[in-house]
């Protein structure tokens, strides 16, 4: 018999009820994420974009300080420190209550970031796989940890990417860190699929079409489709162009399962949680 999955995930000390979604804002501390739109880099960006996010309703803030996009450049680890950590202390410097994610696969920044620097969660988007301290670092410091699927790494993973079957592909995957970290007393895991990481658009439609399936697994399940080639591609649109499309995709997740939407745009996704609630909750009052 499976267990329920955990309505809360205690986030340093703050409980985050996923009884509703949530909604997790992007702030990327980078000069090149694909769209221009998330970039920020002085202290007063920073700032004001974490400002704006919180005043919309994000529940968690995730910082990051290096670019995953397809084909991005590698940079060090020194770099990535510089970016992140520095942010991150500035948001929770002046939003003690806020709820922040460290972006990144590396054990050395998310210990950093979480002990010194105010980060609640981690998101690691190579699922453990990038740096194999990763998952000792995540026993040792309690924190919620984002387990991400990706196929090879950024440099590579849109190289013609194949699966058997994705979904049942990905659950595996998934069932063999997941085993470890309970193994190892890891209590709050969340689970996400990694959509446009090592996938085709074809594959990433039919992991959103699919996405209920993940329910097996018994975790909370991130959705990150905000403005991607997924999108935009298949409206022949650009990124700046894609809020629209990821709304109504964002819309599909819910329905299917998502229990936190990763997004640039955070007024809109609280509005689209918001709207599915609605119809959710009118059963109970027929």
């Amino acid at each position: 018999m499976f267990p329920e999955k955990p309505q809360y995930i205690n986030a340093g000390g703050k409980l985050l009820d996923l009884a509703i979604p949530r909604v997790m804002g992007i702030l990327n501390i980078t000069p090149d994420s694909f769209y221009s739109g998330s970039r920020y880099s002085t202290d007063e960006e920073i700032l004001s974009a974490a400002t704006r996010m919180l005043e919309d309703g994000a529940d968690i803030l995730d910082v990051g300080g290096y670019s995953s996009r397809p084909g991005a450049a590698d940079i060090s680890i020194q770099e990535e420190g510089a970016r992140v950590l520095k942010a991150i202390k500035l948001i929770s410097r002046e939003f003690p209550e806020a709820i922040i994610s460290v972006d990144t696969f590396r054990a050395d920044i998310a210990r950093e970031a979480v002990v010194e620097c105010g980060a609640n969660m981690i998101n690691d988007i190579s699922g453990g796989d990038a740096d194999s301290e990763m998952f000792f670092t995540i026993e040792n410091l309690n924190v919620p940890y984002i387990l991400m699927h990706m196929k090879g790494n950024p440099r590579s993973m849109q190289n013609k990417p194949v699966y058997e079957d994705i979904v049942a592909d990905i659950l595996k995957w998934f069932g063999e860190r997941i085993f470890r970290l309970n193994s190892s007393g890891v209590k709050d895991i969340i689970i996400d699929p990694g959509f446009g990481f090592g996938k085709t658009i074809d594959h990433n439609f039919e992991l959103l079409r699919r996405l209920g399936d993940f329910s097996i697994a018994r975790l909370p399940v991130v959705v990150g489709i905000s403005r991607k080639s997924m999108i935009w591609k298949t409206l022949d649109i650009s990124a700046d162009e894609a809020l629209n499309g990821t709304t109504a995709l964002n819309a599909i997740a819910l329905f299917n399962g998502a229990d936190i939407l990763r997004v640039h745009d955070v007024k809109e996704a609280v509005q689209t949680v918001q709207l599915i609630l609605r119809i959710r909750n009118s059963g109970n009052k027929l």
